[in-house]
């Protein structure tokens, strides 16, 4: 039996999810940029509400670690940790883009019967976005890392196989891809804190925890602050 309050900041979508013995209770979420700070508490606290669940009774906090927004990360990853600190409760880190990769599946498994492969994308500004390639049974087959999209991009894999490229960095993708024989694109994933139920579920299971203490999101790339202006 577990019960995991769930944490997603890792793209503009700010979301919160309650999920019982692997299924959502419920979740909130908006798609909205610099909003996380101000809405994931409020989230937390009005679906704890509707489900008449206290924070005492959570069994663990599970969040989307990375890779993803440096300022979206820090906010999810330090609010779970606070909870899980102050609640005595273990924290479970999720990958955001094998998160992704499982939330299609739950979604879209049925509308393509034929083999394909998950490319899950987040936005990195420009034409960059950090991605991993992952197949039916979520293993993954390329490792994570930030790629700057040309129209070479794939080739040799999409050449054998159909891959399947959602997320918020595969729109602005799919002008530069989508010539290519085998690349199909979705455009109605949202990103939410619903993704992490089924690995979340697997790792409070086999009790795979984090050091609340030591914890880091993973960034992937290294924060850039933007220059103030004078004017």
């Amino acid at each position: 039996m577990s019960l995991i309050l769930q944490i997603e900041t890792s793209t503009i979508s700010c979301s919160v999810g309650l999920a019982r013995d692997g299924k959502m209770l419920s979740g909130r979420t908006i798609s909205q940029r610099n909003i996380h700070a101000e809405v994931i508490t409020v989230f937390i606290g009005e679906i704890l509400a509707e489900n008449n669940i206290s924070f005492t009774e959570l069994d663990a906090v599970a969040v989307s670690s990375g890779p993803g927004s440096y300022t979206g990360l820090r906010i999810g990853v330090s609010t779970a940790k606070g909870l899980c600190f102050s609640l005595d409760k273990p924290l479970i880190a999720v990958e955001t883009l094998k998160a992704m990769a499982a939330g299609y599946l739950s979604r879209f498994e049925n509308l393509d019967e034929k083999p394909f492969l998950l490319c899950p994308m987040i936005d990195a500004r420009r034409m960059e976005v950090y991605t991993a390639l992952f197949d039916q049974d979520l293993n993954q087959i390329q490792p994570t890392s930030a790629e700057i999209i040309t129209a070479e991009s794939f080739k040799e894999i999409l050449n054998q196989h159909k891959i399947i490229f959602f997320g918020d960095g595969a729109m602005k993708c799919s002008a530069v891809l989508n010539q290519q024989h085998n690349a199909v694109f979705i455009d109605n994933f949202i990103n939410n804190a619903a993704n992490l139920t089924t690995l979340a579920a697997e790792k409070f299971e086999s009790q795979i925890f984090e050091d609340v203490a030591y914890f880091e999101p993973f960034y992937l790339k290294d924060f850039i602050a933007g220059k103030i202006s004078n004017q």
